[in-house]
């Protein structure tokens, strides 16, 4: 296995040379990262290359990086390791896999948004039309929107859902609640009601917890 992944990493750097950000090899896996500008090149390349030939999009998923590495420090805020922040420069990014049945192989690709504001980056969909429904829980999940995605709209979540549920600064509540008003007899849609609170299970709670 690490020979097969030594020769597709040397056919990698070859066939994308002055296009490679970060190369690689970790736990039997190989990871690809490149820039969003090249995306579509990398993607049409690796999928028509006779020496890659990876047919198939396996799945792709998107990654919020805001907190990842992170200790927080005694006044609430994130403190990142400096490798880290060097590893992963952006906050937001998505993770491709890809299967060539061909070669037998299989390769990670990470591409990083470069507006971290608005995430964006160009639809696969063109490339393999399986991208479409992973595509639209990227953009649902975590607001990264696709450029050239032919129905780009929530999956998972409501139509009127407000926010992005898998983003590290998204509450665990959420922004707002769904019922069903018998009143007005339709459904709508109000402020969050629970408050957010810490239950801590008793291991861990002092010592003298319920000594009194």
């Amino acid at each position: 296995m690490t020979t097969d992944l030594k020769v597709l990493a040397s056919k990698l750097s070859e066939v994308f040379s002055g296009k490679v950000v970060a190369l690689e090899e970790r736990l039997d896996e190989l990871t690809l990262v490149v820039k969003a500008t090249d995306l579509v090149e990398v993607f049409t390349r690796l999928r028509d290359d006779a020496g890659l030939r990876f047919e198939q999009l396996v799945d792709l998923c998107g990654v919020d990086y805001s907190a990842y590495g992170s200790d927080i420090s005694e006044e609430g805020k994130y403190l990142q390791d400096e490798e880290v922040a060097v590893a992963y420069p952006r906050r937001f990014a998505v993770v491709y896999h890809l299967l060539s049945v061909a070669h037998n192989a299989r390769l990670r690709v990470r591409i990083f948004a470069e507006d971290d504001g608005f995430p964006v980056l160009d639809s696969v969909t063109e490339i393999w039309s399986c991208a479409n429904w992973y595509e639209r829980e990227a953009f649902d999940l975590y607001g990264i929107v696709f450029i050239g995605h032919p129905d780009l709209r929530r999956l998972l979540t409501d139509y009127g859902f407000v926010g992005n549920p898998f983003r590290k600064d998204f509450p665990l509540s959420g922004h707002v609640e769904m019922r069903y008003d018998p009143v007005q007899q339709r459904v709508v849609y109000q402020p969050v009601t629970v408050e957010p609170r810490e239950v801590t299970p008793r291991i861990v709670r002092e010592e003298t917890f319920g000594s009194n």
